[in-house]
């Protein structure tokens, strides 16, 4: 029950109001969004791939994780603000949508995918750091990354169609 009240409240806000009434501003924070989200998910592939042994295998993982990682949560709060501000614009639809909630659920999956990876396979990344061939755990962790990642740019894309 709160949520909704949250989602109605952040919906009259002067801000959103202004997202929703303008005829620029929502395209544009969109494109702040989509240029995010290509970010991350290119960074996030790009350290999945290592994991998986199909790129940067001459680069050690603790390498491309120092590399990477910064880019990926830059852009990942870019996206957090930009996707925030377009769901303020009509929050209560955007909640009630299906695509936005699988999307909301998927990107849930992401971070705990994440935090297993790093309380789990990271801790012990000394001992496989540097080999071309990661253990299994670290596989699947950058492996299941992938796909998540997909479904959540797919869930996204699906939003502006379903949203009405």
């Amino acid at each position: 029950m709160i949520i909704p009240q949250f989602c109605s409240w952040v919906q009259n806000t002067r801000m959103a109001s202004a997202i929703r009434t303008s005829t620029w501003l929502f395209p544009t924070i969109e494109s702040v969004h989509v240029l995010a989200i290509t970010i991350v998910v290119g960074s996030a592939a790009m350290f999945d791939f290592r994991l998986l042994g199909i790129a940067s295998r001459d680069r050690t993982v603790t390498q491309v994780h120092r590399e990477v990682l910064p880019w990926t949560w830059a852009a990942f709060a870019c996206a957090v603000v930009a996707g925030f501000l377009m769901f303020s614009s009509d929050a209560v639809k955007y909640y009630e949508n299906g695509p936005f909630r699988w999307k909301m659920f998927t990107l849930l999956l992401v971070g705990l995918n994440a935090a297993i990876f790093e309380f789990g396979p990271f801790r012990g990344v000394s001992r496989w750091d540097s080999e071309k061939k990661t253990p299994l755990s670290a596989k699947l962790a950058g492996g299941i990354s992938l796909v998540l990642w997909v479904f959540v740019v797919g869930f996204g894309r699906w939003i502006g169609f379903t949203k009405q």
